[in-house]
């Protein structure tokens, strides 16, 4: 194994921090993660300055260890590294580097009042979770911070920073934080210029340097490589790819950045991005992101999916351990699952709500997860199983509805990856019933963003002149790529459709949830 051509990618998620490493042939050799939580803390989701620290390091020395376990040697260089993160978010800094409050995740909807203003002035929708929309809500607050920050960065910003020292990012975490011209890969200068009228800001002053996919975005400084792996075995030097979103890696890891091609991210959130052909009109439902290489996309996110399946996976695997059976997470998911497959297509008269969380798509700026049903409904394990699995998707599904009927955007191609379809068959059913297309799942989509973000490291390192991201995917890294392809019966769609009328219908109830609970 030739570590020297290897290509890294670390990926910051909600739930987990995984590193993976793949050879030149693009197949992953090695692993690390680190499991970890958001904490909510006086109105906020949030993950401390410490665990980040910890859990990069934590993750990148697990990785460390695979290496050494599988190929018998100290992990001390690599040909390349690249740091993706959750998208969106608010991490801003002090001309002396100190951060000056703490990080906001993508996850709080706390910034109503300045995301409808904004949306107003720059005629494009800025949802809650946007830097920029953070920056605002913080001006309209009177936060004694603002008048100090030097920096405003993201998750994946901040800790590509510390690796090289340089405040940049690519642009597909670059559209997280503030509208992208496509035409120039870069923040749209018309409403830059509307924003610092607006706020009396100078905005670029304070926002990273935009880079596109292929652009050598710095190189690991030993201050770097020490914060990486405080042991000491890494080398400074190795040369950096920008750095980009979990949204981003997920359509390199799905080889979905070509125009047409979309594909489903399913984990703790979950979101749909297509990339488009044409200008969108402004829906409040619809984010308009680029792929790394500046396309422009839609984006349907939802801030809740597999929290509340987690929980009740949880629940069962302790009723399970209570009769003194150890049952494997991995066989537990695995059955629940496939129990689905055995429900009544519209769920028999069950519903549930899955949000943990507010929801910008329904207009909640709050969640409860609720589960609820008829007196005469069909209450089997297999019915309650499956309506989880359908409320997972359902808020995604009407931001879909949105782009399709709406919209007239054209999919010729819907990739599935995360957590959500690891289990073969079961979640792409469920998908496709949703929106009524075929949808497929690549082997290598298991491994998701930190994968996507090895291979826009490799693109970084090995892309021959002019070659762009799209054909570097197609001819070199997924030509023998193996998929699976499922369609949905039409029992199921309309099964699906059946129950999303009955959540619909039911949205009050959870809005009331938010008062009384």
């Amino acid at each position: 194994m030739n570590f020297s051509k290897a290509a890294l990618g670390i990926e910051l998620g909600s739930t987990r921090i995984k590193a993976v490493l793949i050879d030149e042939a693009y197949l992953p050799v090695a692993q690390g993660d680190f499991e970890w939580e958001n904490q909510f803390e006086n109105g906020i989701w949030t993950y401390s300055s410490d665990m980040i620290v910890k859990g990069i390091q934590a993750c990148y020395a697990a990785l460390k260890a695979d290496v050494k376990a599988k190929f018998g040697v100290t992990l001390t260089e690599v040909g390349g590294i690249g740091i993706s993160a959750m998208m969106h978010g608010y991490l801003p800094f002090d001309k002396d580097g100190k951060q000056l409050a703490e990080f906001r995740t993508w996850r709080n909807t706390i910034t109503g009042e300045a995301a409808e203003k904004l949306t107003e002035v720059l005629g494009f929708n800025i949802p809650q979770r946007w830097s920029i929309a953070h920056y605002y809500q913080a001006i309209l607050n009177n936060e004694s911070h603002v008048g100090d920050i030097d920096y405003l960065t993201t998750l994946a910003g901040y800790i590509h920073w510390r690796l090289t020292g340089l405040k940049v990012m690519g642009v597909g975490e670059a559209s997280g934080m503030f509208p992208i011209d496509s035409s120039k890969c870069d923040y749209d200068q018309a409403m830059v210029e509307k924003f610092d009228a607006l706020t009396g800001k100078n905005l670029r002053a304070i926002l990273p340097k935009v880079l596109t996919a292929g652009d050598n975005a710095g190189n690991l400084t030993e201050d770097g490589a020490k914060f990486l792996d405080p042991a000491g075995d890494l080398k400074a030097g190795i040369p950096i790819a920008p750095c980009e979103g979990d949204a981003g890696t997920g359509m390199v890891a799905t080889n979905s950045v070509r125009v047409y091609t979309g594909n489903v991210s399913a984990g703790t959130s979950d979101f749909a991005m297509v990339v488009v052909d044409h200008d969108l009109g402004v829906h409040r439902e619809i984010d308009m992101v680029t792929t790394p290489a500046g396309a422009p996309v839609a984006m349907v996110h939802c801030n809740n999916c597999t929290s509340d399946i987690n929980a009740w996976v949880n629940l069962f695997d302790e009723f399970a351990r209570l009769f003194g059976t150890d049952i494997s997470r991995n066989d537990l998911y695995t059955k629940l699952f496939q129990v689905a497959l055995k429900g009544d297509p519209d769920c028999g008269g069950l519903l549930s709500y899955n949000y943990f969380s507010g929801e910008g798509v329904t207009d909640l700026d709050e969640g409860r997860p609720v589960f609820a049903r008829t007196t005469n409904c069909n209450f089997t394990l297999a019915n309650f199983m499956r309506t989880h699995l359908l409320s997972a998707l359902a808020t995604l599904k009407i931001g879909m509805d949105i782009l399709q009927e709406k919209e007239n955007v054209r999919i010729d191609k819907l990739l599935g990856h995360g957590g959500f379809f690891k289990t073969p068959e079961v979640g792409q059913r469920m998908l496709s019933a949703a929106v009524n297309a075929p949808v497929s799942v690549m082997e290598t989509a298991g491994e998701g963003g930190p994968y996507g973000m090895a291979l826009l490291v490799s693109y970084m390192i090995n892309k021959s002149e002019g070659e762009t991201l799209a054909d570097y995917l197609d001819n070199k890294v997924f030509a023998n790529a193996k998929s699976t392809s499922v369609m949905a019966e039409k029992e199921d769609i309309d099964g699906f459709a059946a129950f999303l009328d009955r959540y619909k219908n039911a949205l009050p109830m959870e809005r009331k949830a938010t008062e009384v609970l």
